[in-house]
């Protein structure tokens, strides 16, 4: 009765918090994992945005390949683009180092950026449910040499959306369960900070920064000091 009483007055941020994700890992090792590999994938994505405004030429494609009367890359847009991925890496950057550190502010930009991300997918998905012919237009707007064109062009209007849901869905799942699990490493954090501080305030007398609890390190205690003896007088 008590243990169900308790878990009716812990809020919902308390009930999913855990400081374990992927079955494994720590919080804190799933954030730095997660941050090493989006720092790397916005590398590999600089790297060949540079190296194509190093060769304009070569890497340039018309709007007459993309079959369409959109020239997207020009040398404005792939300016743009770099720019974002190295703010990305600078993002993802501060995670790993926050996780790490534990710094609890540092996680927070990589935190707001998993949000956008996740509300731009949702986005998304209400956009093909609401108007589904986008769907059908865009595979249109694809060059006729692209692979297996035809035979998903000759699938139904609701198939095709069915399949492209099922497949945002998924994607926006496994999205919520990283944020959740980069949202838990920041409450770790912080409440590590919060402890130390708590710990600084009780032992303000000995002046001695305790560490925190998992680290299991003893401090002497501040021994008592010796009782006072009285004199007689003396005749």
């Amino acid at each position: 009765m008590r243990t169900e009483k308790m878990m009716m007055m812990m809020s919902p941020w308390d009930r999913w918090y855990s400081t374990s994700c992927c079955l494994c890992f720590h919080v804190r090792t799933g954030t730095i994992i997660l941050g090493v590999w989006y720092m790397l994938i916005n590398a590999v994505v600089l790297l060949i945005l540079l190296t194509a405004l190093s060769d304009p030429e070569k890497y340039h494609l018309t709007s007459a390949e993309l079959a369409n009367d959109l020239d997207v890359m020009d040398d404005a847009n792939m300016c743009i683009a770099s720019a974002i991925s190295l703010l990305m890496i600078l993002i993802c950057g501060m995670a790993t180092y926050g996780a790490y550190k534990l710094r609890g502010a540092w996680i927070l930009p990589f935190f707001c950026y998993q949000i956008f991300d996740f509300a731009l997918n949702t986005l998304v998905a209400v956009s093909i449910v609401v108007y589904p012919n986008t769907i059908q237009d865009y595979l249109h707007q694809l060059p006729d040499d692209f692979p297996y064109k035809e035979e998903v062009t000759a699938l139904s209007n609701i198939c095709l959306v069915l399949i492209v849901l099922l497949f945002i869905g998924c994607i926006i799942g496994f999205k919520a369960y990283l944020i959740a699990c980069v949202w838990n490493c920041y409450r770790y954090v912080s409440g590590r900070g919060g402890s130390e501080i708590m710990l600084y305030v009780t032992t303000n007398e000995t002046t001695v920064l305790l560490p925190p609890i998992d680290d299991h390190i003893s401090v002497p205690c501040k021994q008592a000091p010796p009782a006072c003896i009285s004199a007689e007088a003396t005749a």
